[in-house]
């Protein structure tokens, strides 16, 4: 029997695991189920278990396993009620239990090349999600948003002609030719005129309708200024905020639509870089030619979050790319899911960025891992110090990833740089923290509010997939920490940042 047969008594249904009663025959909600589990992050779909009132789970079995196993691999090989089938023979398996028979069907995370996984022919109606424990019908947008990434073409090649090359600052690309010429002096391309690089980078393309050279998606991005990048991108937004306590909004803030800079991804690198970085302890350390350290593992893994964060991006996708760093924590929040399993990009070794010619540009320039080790570095990183586990996170509808970095010891390691009063002579003074998923919820309200402005306890519970009670909780608790303010009474009562 599987683990997670030994443990069904204590569990309930989640956004990993759907019980479905069966007792007539394999259910038609099955196959949504598995839409929805496909697009989201896998799961597990036991047949023959059934859900009391008090979402209790209790064995019931199903009468012919076999029959009902033959009718599943038969409904996922028929194109017109299954667009793809992701299992393998191990993914349908029959195990006993309470002598019942039961079946166990695991749905794994569909590849992105595969998404959106639909059923009855019908790629807009017939597209599925998980939320919590029930299975949501993916709106337009969800589904062209899949179409896109599954796309074998890196999505930010595409020639933009309803764009001319003024789109694209020319300060902004004159910084890149400087860095270029410095760390590839004899690079060839440091001789050509600025629109053949721009074309060897693949930031200008040839458009199929006037022959002429346009900004390509990725050139816009990397190069463009934000009024122009906005009418491609029409939720594009970059924004960093330095936050030193739970009872301030921001001491400092670089956000692309202020109209004081140019608005694109290569200038926001190099505005906010120093700026996450400085702060952090630097140990005493001598290079081979005797000269002061100062760019430390930490300092680096801190630089990769921002430029893994900034070529995973979905920028078609809403609420834009946040960057908090407090005093000990950094967030790094992009619109846009994984294209790959969270497991494998911590482990490293292969690399699918959702911006790979934006890539391309700033390893260039010595700019990011192109090995697909960056993940794995900074979760390398984090364990050299003895620090947190990075959190990567991923939420849908709309898609979005997070990934926090803590500079906290873990509770579970001796901290081996305590002085002898046992206090942490660590990075910085200690502040008054919550628990780690506490602060991520509450740092998902903020980025919601940025964008919405107001919300209410009904939107905290949809956007956190929570209980009423819990939301409460936390608006309650961000109201008395000065993050927030209530307005409004009873069921009429939003909330909204304080000064906004």
């Amino acid at each position: 029997m599987s683990l997670l047969l030994t443990e069904l008594g204590s569990l309930k249904e989640n956004n990993r695991l759907a019980v479905k009663r069966a007792r007539g025959g394999v259910p038609q909600t099955l196959w949504q189920t598995y839409s929805s589990f496909a697009n989201t992050m896998g799961g597990t779909i036991i047949l023959g278990v059934d859900e009391d009132a008090e979402g209790n789970l209790h064995v019931v079995g199903v009468p012919d396993a076999q029959h009902y196993v033959k009718t599943i691999w038969n409904t996922l090989n028929n194109r017109q009620k299954v667009s793809r089938n992701i299992l393998v023979d191990q993914n349908v398996r029959i195990e006993e239990m309470e002598g019942k028979e039961l079946i166990v069907i695991d749905v794994p995370r569909a590849l992105r090349t595969d998404k959106p996984v639909y059923i009855n022919g019908d790629v807009y109606g017939g597209s599925y999600r998980r939320n919590g424990d029930g299975d949501y019908h993916c709106a337009e947008d969800e589904v062209r948003l899949m179409i896109r990434d599954s796309s074998a073409s890196p999505a930010d090649l595409v020639v933009l002609d309803s764009l001319i090359l003024d789109a694209l600052c020319n300060d902004t690309i004159q910084k890149y030719r400087r860095i270029l010429s410095t760390v590839k002096p004899v690079l060839a391309w440091n001789r050509l005129s600025d629109e053949a690089l721009l074309y060897r980078l693949n930031a200008v393309g040839r458009s199929d309708t006037d022959s002429k050279l346009h900004p390509t998606a990725a050139g816009l991005l990397m190069f463009g200024y934000h009024y122009e990048i906005v009418k491609e991108f029409p939720y594009y937004l970059l924004d960093y905020r330095e936050v030193i306590g739970e009872e301030t909004r921001w001491i400092d803030r670089v956000v692309s639509d202020s109209a004081s800079w140019s608005g694109n991804l290569f200038d926001f690198y190099f505005l906010i870089a120093d700026k996450l970085t400085l702060g952090i302890k630097t140990p005493f350390a001598l290079d081979e030619h005797m000269m002061r350290v100062d760019d430390t593992p930490v300092h680096k893994a801190v630089r990769e979050a921002l430029i893994n964060t900034l070529i995973h991006a979905n920028y078609y996708e809403r609420r834009g790319l946040v960057i908090i760093k407090k005093l000990r924590s950094f967030d790094f929040s992009n619109p846009g899911g994984l294209r790959i399993a969270p497991e494998v990009a911590i482990d490293g070794g292969l690399s699918d960025p959702r911006n790979s010619t934006v890539f391309t540009m700033f390893t260039l320039v010595n700019i990011g891992e192109r090995a697909g080790s960056g993940l794995f570095n900074i979760f390398s990183v984090w364990k050299q110090q003895n620090w947190d586990t990075p959190i990567l996170s991923e939420t849908f509808n709309p898609e979005r990833t997070t990934l926090r970095l803590i500079m906290d010891k873990s509770a579970d390691i001796p901290d081996k740089n305590a002085d002898i009063s046992g206090k942490s002579a660590d990075i910085r003074e200690p502040i008054r923290k919550y628990h780690t998923a506490t602060e991520e919820q509450r740092t998902r309200i903020l980025e919601f509010l940025h964008t919405d402005k107001t919300c209410s306890n009904a939107d905290v519970c949809l956007l956190l997939d929570v209980k009423e009670t819990r939301a409460k909780t936390l608006l309650s608790q961000m109201v008395d920490d000065g993050l927030l303010v209530a307005e409004g009474e009873k069921k009429g009562r939003v909330y909204r940042i304080r000064g906004n």
